[in-house]
């Protein structure tokens, strides 16, 4: 089984991924953390942004993977652990360029639609229902209000020891979902046939039911 979660930036996705997939024994598999992983390597190695043909061939060299810990998901480039690195404000701030290549996204959505072949899998991103995954028997799009993911992204900094100002992030992220909801290449938008659920007003534990209801409904139908 394939689910596919898409949302714009601190939607909450990726927390709630996680967990779905951890319950249900499933794979999962962090797109967004691939074009940070991309975006990283880039800015480490002083590629121009805009350059997706030096950037292919620095990803040539390169293994982006995933390795589950009882605290959670770290992220590699061969054999450094970047889980960290990719979460800082410099990266933060130049992945939407970054994924907007379409060599890029070319790139990457072969290296996740060879992940989702090895098995049950929850994928999250923006494109997934669309573009990576555009048959998942399962899809969810997730919102909130701009607000509301400001001060999600603001907790999450503060616990990082990131410490940007709460209006900062929230302008951030306007531009975060401008930038990719307006990209020619998949942009960020609601596949026709996913479920959307706001999450402003819910916990963590009621996002995570609704799904696996949905879940569960889909595996009965096709029992």
């Amino acid at each position: 089984m394939q689910v596919a979660i898409d949302g714009p930036a601190s939607s909450g996705k990726s927390t709630i991924a996680k967990i779905v997939a951890k319950k249900l024994g499933f794979i999962y598999c962090d797109t967004g953390a691939m074009y940070r992983a991309a975006t990283w390597l880039a800015l480490r190695d002083h590629i121009n942004l805009d350059d997706a043909s030096d950037l292919l061939k620095a990803l040539d060299d390169v293994t982006i993977r995933f390795e589950p810990t009882d605290d959670g998901q770290l992220v590699f480039i061969n054999d450094i652990d970047i889980t960290h690195a990719i979460r800082e404000p410099d990266v933060t701030n130049n992945v939407s360029q970054v994924s907007a290549l379409a060599p890029i996204r070319t790139e990457m959505v072969k290296r996740q639609q060879q992940i989702a072949e090895e098995g049950n899998i929850v994928m999250d991103g923006r494109d997934i229902g669309t573009t990576v995954l555009p048959h998942a028997q399962v899809k969810i799009f997730m919102t909130a209000s701009a607000e509301e993911r400001a001060k999600r992204r603001y907790a999450e900094n503060i616990a990082k020891g990131i410490m940007t100002p709460l209006s900062q992030l929230q302008d951030e992220i306007v531009a975060r979902d401008h930038k990719d909801s307006t990209r020619k290449i998949s942009p960020l938008r609601k596949a026709d046939d996913a479920i959307e659920i706001d999450t402003t007003h819910l916990g963590i534990d009621e996002v995570v039911a609704q799904i696996l209801e949905i879940i569960q409904t889909v595996q009965n139908k096709n029992d």
